[in-house]
């Protein structure tokens, strides 16, 4: 999506030449979520199964603090990459927090509330995307548990 704005006298001036993508949104997401050491951290790819979003990205904070801040940490760079969430509900319990940037949503899980809902194996059919380097190997160090 390439972003212009109209100026008073109707002319449009580009603000960005590139476009952003639902997949280039998901890894900023991700790669959010592990500056402020997200757990268990998982993308994945959710368009053939569901016209809510192309990308899930799911994370887990260890406690309610760290949900919340790292819930609060991808709004933040989400805001200064021009995204705006749709809507951001749950932030302020920090059991779990869901941001929606429509074709991309995140849920961020206190780890009991992340085990009792299991969001991930609820979406048996969805597609695990592999993170790049350096985010995969950083993802990798912050598991909690194996996943399936």
């Amino acid at each position: 999506m390439s972003r212009g704005t109209e100026s008073t006298d109707g002319v449009a001036r580009l603000e960005s030449f590139f476009q952003v993508t639902s997949l280039d949104k998901a890894i900023l997401a991700a790669r959010a979520a592990l500056e402020k050491k997200a757990y268990d951290l998982i993308v994945v790819q959710v368009e053939h199964l569901s016209s809510v979003a192309d990308y899930f990205v799911i994370a887990t904070g260890r406690s309610d603090v760290q949900v919340r801040a790292i819930a609060r940490g991808i709004e933040e760079e989400m805001a200064r990459e021009g995204e705006r969430p749709l809507s951001v509900e749950g932030s302020n319990y920090g059991h779990w927090a869901a941001l929606d940037f429509n074709d991309v949503v995140i849920h961020v899980f206190f780890e009991e509330t992340r085990d009792f809902y299991r969001l991930e194996r609820n979406w048996l059919d969805a597609r695990e995307v592999p993170l790049p380097e350096p985010y995969r190997t950083q993802a990798l160090d912050l598991r909690l548990r194996a996943l399936a």
